[in-house]
């Protein structure tokens, strides 16, 4: 069974975070920079929520705020669910899923680990059903005894 570890292996465990206080304009703007779709949001290096592209564009824009004026912390998810880097891709996926999110925040004793996403789950299980297809077919072609 795939656990959260197996991907931050391959992915590695950076973590962009932002300050509640930074504008909305500083976290498109880095969520642009850096080409990630969701940032971590601290207070005291303390994960105090979690930004995406879906919360500018419904609680931002949709909302007509200024986001020049507007702190990250007005607008971001809080609660957010987070996983262990124990947690298998399954449930992950059941709790992506389930809650409509895409990001979720890895935690290992009460501190920022990484963080994982929808594509990134999706990216290692097709990777890892990849390569269960060439074993078996090699195993059918006799190349394994």
């Amino acid at each position: 069974m795939a656990l959260v570890k197996d991907i931050l292996a391959d992915k590695g465990h950076d973590v962009v975070t932002i300050e509640r206080t930074a504008s909305v304009t500083q976290a498109a703007q880095l969520m642009t920079e850096r080409r990630i779709g969701a940032l971590i949001v601290v207070h005291d290096e303390k994960v105090v929520g979690i930004i995406s592209e879906r919360d500018l564009l419904s609680r931002v824009l949709g909302a007509r705020l200024d986001p020049e004026k507007t702190p990250v912390g007005a607008v971001m998810t809080w609660p957010i669910a987070w996983c262990r880097l124990e947690t298998s891709l399954e449930e992950c996926r059941e709790v992506m899923t389930k809650m409509r999110i895409r990001h979720l925040p890895v935690v290992e004793a009460g501190k920022l680990a990484g963080i994982i996403s929808s594509r990134d789950v999706l990216a290692f299980e097709i990777t890892d059903n990849l390569r269960t297809i060439e074993y078996l077919h090699d195993y059918i072609q006799g190349k394994y005894r």
